[in-house]
């Protein structure tokens, strides 16, 4: 006990409580303040317990505590008697009782908040058998169920989605591929702005695509609407089935009663009633006001001591001799006439409580038979639902087994091709990135022999458009999966026997809330992603617009008549620069070949100069040596002139 104290106090002073208690403080609460303490434990695993104890009436508080611990699916240990003494001491604050309810809170607060949050939502609530009978009422308690599935399809996925391990990490690196690719995009946008430059008939194309995407659009909108009437008569086609099977009933019990077995049949039920209506429900009735009566009594008398209970025992305890001395008196006199009333009286009152016994379960009996007949009649419109068909029975119910285990033997095969065919698509995913490097490198390859050419761009632009063609496609399967998602999300599993009705009933209502709103920020985020997509291709074709009007000036200024306007032509521009690139070009052909002819001589030649230098400087070296002999400014005279001999 001590242990279970000290854990509950230690886990009080934590977050989010933070009460700051110690063992002797907390044990010396008073059964309110205790009280208090428990409506907080349970107003942080459900805020809507978060009330004031002190404006609550004890009997209310009871309640709604008992509630929220059974919807918690807390059991206390012990037999019926304790269960008693477990209310009665969860009214008073009595310790023995609130201590252990603590301590069993505090070690699973998270796990309790789950529960009493899907408690919220899958409590199912039981509509009677007379109410379904009006279509509208049939028509929401079904919507009701299929948003309760629908819910808990929902939430299995939100907790897969929780533990399957998506990161900050992996959501940066997708952004970085997204942005890398957007830079390609862009790339490839403006390479074809280039290529489109010089294609022909623009507007007849442009006109074209418009058309299609209309057609395209006008034809999603009429698969929706054939949708719609498909989920409209689907539902219609069910309210049929459910009303011929009401009719096929009615008319069964009709045709197999006759006039005297109904007229019976009425007679007993009108005798039950009657006997209910005069003789139990004003007994009970009675019984009720009498006990009611005393227990007020019992209520307005003040509080009994210990002398006060020994002084009623003694009472009791005298009357019970003298009705023991009556009753010797009585057996004594042996009066005949009184011992055959007697004996009446005994036979009597035995027939009463044997009629009493009788009632109540031929009552009980009718309830559980209308209990049943509302299950059944749950599970058969289920499986009408699920497959369109009638529940099964007999030799029908063996032959589906069978069919069911043949088909079961063809999933196994379909699924180890499948395998196999999931294997074969990685290396046909490898072998495919093989080639996109190589189709890459030869695209460059291209693309560089094409500016050598002066005719950049050109082989890409069939192959964009193919691209965005291609791309529009993949956006139209899309859209088409994404309604074949939704149509399927409608179907749900159904449960087995007795955890179908636990899981109904401990489940409820508890994740629509946060279904819708994951399915409203689903959508938001798709339709963010397609007036995204709209502004993008809007942009696309402004710039392929402009770039259509351009190759449209070219053509009419190439077609002109006026020589101006023809000069300012881009292809008048490059025929003219070609042509004096090739007259270039056959210039300098000229011109290697001249210096191809002369390349020999030219070679002689200029080696007889560089030795001629060499022959030259070594004579200057032997004059300069000479001179550096003789006396300074000493000059060879010959025949009266200045000679320099070689």
């Amino acid at each position: 006990m001590s242990d279970q104290i000290k854990f509950i106090v230690d886990s009080l002073n934590k977050e989010p409580f933070r009460k700051n208690y110690n063992l002797i403080t907390f044990d010396s609460l008073e059964p309110v303040q205790l009280l208090q303490v428990l409506s907080d434990v349970l107003a942080e695993i459900d805020p809507k317990q978060l009330v004031d104890i002190r404006e609550e009436m004890p009997e209310q508080t009871a309640k709604r505590m008992l509630s929220l611990l059974g919807i918690l699916k807390y059991k206390p240990s012990g037999n019926a008697t304790d269960m008693s003494t477990f209310r009665q001491g969860l009214v008073i604050g009595s310790k023995p009782v609130i201590y252990p309810v603590l301590h069993w809170l505090l070690q699973r607060t998270n796990e309790l908040k789950k529960r009493a949050y899907l408690a919220r939502f899958l409590i199912k609530l039981e509509v009677p058998s007379e109410f379904l009978q009006d279509e509208t009422v049939a028509d929401t308690n079904k919507q009701y169920e299929e948003l309760m599935e629908a819910f808990k399809t929902l939430h299995k996925e939100y907790e897969q989605l929780k533990t399957s391990g998506f990161s900050t990490a992996e959501i940066r690196k997708d952004i970085s591929a997204m942005e890398e690719e957007n830079d390609q995009l862009i790339k490839r946008v403006e390479h074809l702005k280039k290529r489109v430059e010089t294609a022909q008939n623009h507007q007849w194309m442009l006109k074209i695509a418009r058309q299609l995407r209309v057609e395209k659009e006008t034809e999603e909108y009429l698969a929706q609407q054939k949708q719609e009437q498909k989920n409209q008569l689907f539902h219609a086609v069910q309210r049929l089935q459910r009303v011929q099977h009401q009719l096929k009933s009615m008319c069964q019990a009709a045709a197999d009663a006759k006039p005297e077995s109904l007229m019976k049949r009425l007679e007993e039920e009108i005798k039950f009633n009657l006997y209910m209506v005069t003789e139990k429900f004003p007994k009970e009735l009675e019984n009720k006001k009498k006990e009611l009566h005393f227990l007020q009594k019992v209520v307005s008398e003040p509080a009994m001591g210990h002398s006060d209970l020994l002084e009623l025992e003694s009472k009791i305890n005298e009357i019970n001799t003298e009705i023991n001395q009556l009753v010797e008196k009585k057996m004594m006199r042996n009066e005949p006439i009184e011992g055959k009333l007697l004996l009446y009286r005994q036979q009597a009152s035995i027939i009463s409580r044997k009629k009493e016994a009788k009632a109540e379960e031929l009552q009980e009996a009718k309830e559980k038979l209308a209990s049943l007949e509302r299950e059944a009649s749950v599970k058969r419109n289920q499986t009408r639902e699920f497959d369109g068909t009638e529940v099964l029975k007999g030799d029908e119910f063996k032959r589906y087994v069978n069919k069911l285990r043949s088909k079961s033997t063809v999933f196994k095969k379909k699924h180890h091709i499948i395998a196999e065919l999931k294997a074969e698509f990685g290396l046909l995913q490898r072998t495919e990135e093989l080639l996109k490097q190589h189709h890459e490198n030869i695209q460059q390859q291209l693309q560089t022999m094409e500016e050598k050419k002066s005719i950049s761009g050109y082989s890409y632009t069939q192959e964009e458009l193919e691209r965005i063609s291609a791309l529009k496609s993949e956006v139209d399967e899309m859209k088409g999966r994404t309604l074949d998602d939704m149509s399927e999300m409608e179907l749900t599993q159904e449960c087995d026997e007795k955890k179908s009705q636990y899981d109904s009933c401990a489940a409820g209502l508890e994740s629509n809330r946060s279904k819708l709103e994951q399915e409203v920020r689903r959508l938001r985020e798709e339709c963010v992603q397609e007036e995204s997509r709209y502004h993008y291709t809007n942009c696309m074709i402004k710039n392929l617009e402009v770039q259509l009007r351009r190759a449209t000036d070219e053509m009419k200024a190439y077609i002109s008549s006026d020589q101006q306007e023809k000069r300012k032509a881009i292809r008048e521009q490059y025929t003219k620069n070609i042509a004096e690139q090739e007259n270039l070009g056959k210039k300098l052909r000229e011109k290697q070949k001249f210096v191809r002819e002369s390349h020999g001589p030219n070679m002689k030649q200029a080696k007889m100069w560089r030795d001629l230098e060499q022959l030259m400087e070594c004579k200057k070296q032997c004059f300069l040596k000479q001179q550096s002999q003789t006396s300074i400014g000493q000059v060879i005279q010959e025949g009266g002139e200045d000679r320099l001999i070689l």
